[in-house]
């Protein structure tokens, strides 16, 4: 499985390659960088950080992406709407989006 701009993710072997491609696909609809904060955690990681104990980061379906404005944020937004992702928390400085299919979808969420 190929990516085109996930390249160089941290534990990339351990993401889900379907949540990869359709992230592929929103960040090339986009046309501006996804900085990637945080992507698959482990059990460790996640409970330092104060992860909760069912994060999706934990089965390697969710990623956090960095955003800096309020334009940065509406054409990430857009773009993971556009290919189909469901699950979205939105907070000032970052998108959470998620492929989770054991938890709610159609929801959209703030911190």
């Amino acid at each position: 499985m190929k990516t085109k701009y996930f390249k160089e993710l941290d534990n990339l072997d351990k993401m889900d390659k379907t949540f990869l491609l359709r992230l592929d696909e929103a960040r090339e609809r986009a046309g501006i960088p996804f900085v990637i904060n945080s992507a698959y955690r482990s059990p460790e990681h996640n409970a330092k950080i104060g992860g909760k104990p069912n994060s999706s980061h934990l089965k390697g379906l969710a990623v956090d992406i960095s955003v800096t404005n309020s334009r940065q944020r509406f054409i990430v937004l857009n773009a993971l709407l556009e290919v189909g992702f469901t699950r979205i928390g939105i907070a000032d400085t970052f998108i959470h989006v998620d492929l989770d299919s054991g938890k709610s979808k159609d929801v959209i969420w703030t911190y």
